[in-house]
């Protein structure tokens, strides 16, 4: 039987990682900087730790083979935590996101891209069995962008509509990193995962009101005015990486893979699943 922590499991693919697992019969833990905050299942043994306190990870890791990593501290904490993964785990599940995939989207330059790219490095120089999660743009990122908007009426405003991506939805991460978390056959991969369709951010928000029964009216935002005025839950460091990828992206189609259904055997959710299942968050 699988022993697997999961770090990052309060996080939207975290969370579905652990509620996916639970189901599986593997004995999971999960790590939390405040265990009494965390609201997780009752079934899940939560443990306190902090990846910035490389000594509070020994515990966490006691007994584990098995760890799920979401990276969420600063970069300076990586080489201290990995050591003491590398002491206790044997294998461990990355998600990292395509840095290594040739489209202009993932291939902007940018901090968060370098340390993923540190991260894998010193995973691969652990000696763990390893295997890294590359999804690409997330669906759920519509509810932080868009829903503000659309709960507050009709018109939507956005830079780069034409920009294309092919969101995936959180709970086909999950249903990959169960996968590997819990079969043999993973060591070395980089899944590359995407949602099944090349849709345009335009297509994505005009998606989201068929779910709710609306139309919705969609209009561009010069990009000059996004970086003046922000974004939606974002701070203006990401809002400059993302209308740089939107932007290099325009007139060609999104990267898509067929990854989600070669390893869990179901095809992946489309967007307008998930706008369907998430419907109630874009009503007032």
């Amino acid at each position: 039987m699988r022993r697997i922590l999961i770090i990052g499991a309060t996080g939207n693919v975290g969370s579905a990682v652990l509620s996916q697992l639970t189901v599986t019969g593997a004995q999971v833990r999960a790590l939390a900087r405040n265990p009494d905050a965390a609201r997780l299942p009752p079934q899940v043994e939560v443990v306190r730790g902090d990846l910035t306190v490389p000594e509070s990870l020994d515990t966490c890791l006691d007994g584990i083979d098995t760890v799920f990593l979401v990276w969420t501290a600063p970069p300076a904490a990586v080489a201290p935590a990995l050591e003491r993964i590398a002491k206790h785990a044997r294998r461990i599940v990355f998600l990292s996101a395509p840095l290594k995939t040739p489209h202009p989207l993932f291939q902007q330059p940018n901090p968060s891209r370098k340390l993923g790219e540190q991260i894998e490095r010193l995973i691969v120089a652990s000696g763990l069995q390893w295997t890294f999660l590359r999804p690409g743009m997330f669906a759920g990122n519509a509810l932080g962008w868009w829903a503000p908007q659309i709960r507050a009426g009709d018109v939507v405003r956005w830079p780069h509509l034409a920009a294309p991506t092919a969101p995936i939805d959180e709970r086909d991460i999950a249903a990959v990193a169960v996968r590997t978390l819990c079969e043999d056959g993973h060591a070395g991969a980089e899944y590359v995962l995407t949602g099944p369709q090349s849709l345009s951010q335009f297509e994505q928000v005009s998606t989201i009101g068929r779910a709710i029964g609306r139309t919705l009216l969609i209009e561009e935002m010069p990009p000059d005015e996004a970086q003046r005025e922000g974004l939606p839950t974002m701070p203006a460091s990401v809002v400059n990486i993302l209308l740089d990828a939107w932007a290099a992206a325009i007139g060609q189609p999104a990267f898509v893979t067929s990854t989600v259904a070669e390893i869990t055997g179901a095809p992946a959710r489309t967007f307008l699943d998930w706008a369907a299942d998430h419907a109630a968050e874009f009503r007032a």
